[in-house]
This record gives structure tokens, C-alpha cells and sequence, in this order.
């Protein structure tokens, strides 16, 4: 079973494979995203609390969630390049770290926006939202790093450091509610628990909303790693020219 998968690792065999997903990957992706976010803005009732206000909820808690899980998806890329010295994962970290933090803007933009009429304010220095705002700046950082460093297999060696200290922070932001009791922000919108879930009017969309984010990340990893490895096979070969 470990051997079937470790196959994968090999770069031509990624971009074959990956090529066959793509196409329907970035289509179930289009799907999911339309039907989840126009049910959820048009076809959902205003909430009794909260109004129309609530209807960022499609956007918010799938680019939180998606954040979150995306610096955890470069952790065990990073793992893997530090135990097995695959190329293809140090790769696919590098990949995902744009992505992880466009959606962490979204979550920290939507937040604040949905935050104003209930809260106030735009921002407060609330446990979650302060972790969310560390782990911004650690995709910064992570992206910094790569681009500061002209060596792929140290740049690779760096970040992969980096991403396992960024984890604390990416485990703040999921559970800082938990560690903390003080602060705005509500409780988890979804839950192993039914009782804390939101209702079901508005828990059946927001699902079609996740999906469409999980599978739109997906695809774009795919899609930039396969960049990422053609990349460095020009910088390959140049380097290979500039020697002859």
C-alpha cells in the first residue's frame, strides 16, 4: 500500500495522474461553489439575531476552515520532505502557502465585516481572530523564506522548520475558543455535536460551500505543483547550460 503511494512522488507520475483529475476536480469544484453559495445568499431565510448579516457565513467559516486545514496540508507535506526527501511534497507545500493565505484573508476580511454590526467594531484582539491574524503572517513568512533563498533543497529545509512552528498557531485558530473562555467570537459553527451546529436551513448550504472550497483548494494545489515542478526543472536545466 506504501509503495502504491510513494509512486506519486515521482514528478512525472504526479502531473500524469494529476492531469486526469484536474478537469473534473475544477468542475465539481464550479458546481459545489455556485449551488452552496447561491442557496445559501438567495434561498435561505434572514436570521432572527443577526439579519442578512449571517449569509457571510458561506464565505467565512469554509475559508476559515480552509485556512486552517491548508497549513496543516504543508505540514505533513514538510514532514514527508524531511523524512523521505521527496521533491513533490516540499513542492506541494510551496504550492498551497498562496493559496492558504488568500483564504485566510478572506476569512480575516469576511470576519470583520460580519463582525462590525455585532460586535461594533471591525476588529478586537480576540483569541481566535489574533492566532488567525499570527497565522497570516506566518504564510508571509513562509513565502518569504522560498523566494529569499536560491537553493530548493534548503529553501525546503528552512520552511519545513518554519511550517512546523506555524502549526501552533494554525491549532490556536481552530481551538482558540476552547483554550480560552474570554473573547467575541462565537462558538464553532459546525460540530461532532448537533446541538452546537447552526440550523439546518442554513447547515445543508454551508456543507455544499465547504465542499466547493475543499475541492477548489484541491485542484489548485494540483494545478501549482505541477507549475512548481516544471519550474524547477527549467532552473535545472538552465543551471545545467550555464556549466556547459
Amino acid at each position: 500500500m506504501m509503495a502504491s503511494i510513494w509512486q506519486y512522488a515521482n514528478p512525472r507520475k504526479f502531473i500524469d495522474t494529476t492531469d486526469r483529475f484536474l478537469p473534473w476536480l475544477s468542475a465539481l469544484a464550479l458546481v459545489s461553489l455556485v449551488v452552496g453559495l447561491v442557496w445559501g445568499f438567495f434561498f435561505t431565510p434572514e436570521d432572527y439575531r443577526q439579519g442578512s448579516t449571517v449569509k457571510i457565513i458561506y464565505l467565512h467559516v469554509p475559508s476559515a476552515l480552509m485556512a486552517i486545514n491548508a497549513w496543516l496540508m504543508m505540514l505533513v507535506a514538510s514532514l514527508v520532505w524531511i523524512v523521505r526527501r521527496h521533491h513533490v511534497s516540499a513542492l506541494a507545500a510551496r504550492a498551497a502557502a498562496p493559496i492558504g493565505a488568500t483564504m485566510t484573508v478572506i476569512a480575516l476580511v469576511t470576519g470583520a465585516i460580519w463582525g462590525q454590526p455585532m460586535w461594533g467594531t471591525w476588529w478586537a484582539w480576540d483569541p481566535r481572530l489574533t492566532s488567525f491574524l499570527i497565522l497570516f503572517l506566518f504564510y508571509l513568512g513562509y513565502m518569504a523564506l522560498w523566494a529569499a533563498i536560491e537553493n530548493d533543497d534548503t529553501a525546503a529545509d528552512l520552511t519545513s522548520v518554519l511550517c512546523l512552528v506555524g502549526s501552533v498557531f494554525a491549532l490556536l485558530s481552530r481551538y482558540a475558543v476552547n483554550f480560552w473562555n474570554q473573547g467575541l467570537h462565537q462558538g464553532a459553527s459546525l460540530s461532532l455535536d448537533k446541538e452546537e451546529n447552526v440550523a439546518d436551513v442554513f447547515y445543508h448550504p454551508l456543507l455544499v460551500s465547504i465542499a466547493g472550497f475543499i475541492l477548489l483548494f484541491v485542484a489548485l494545489v494540483f494545478l501549482r505543483t505541477q507549475t512548481e515542478i516544471r519550474a524547477r526543472r527549467m532552473r535545472a536545466l538552465l543551471a545545467r547550460e550555464r556549466l556547459q
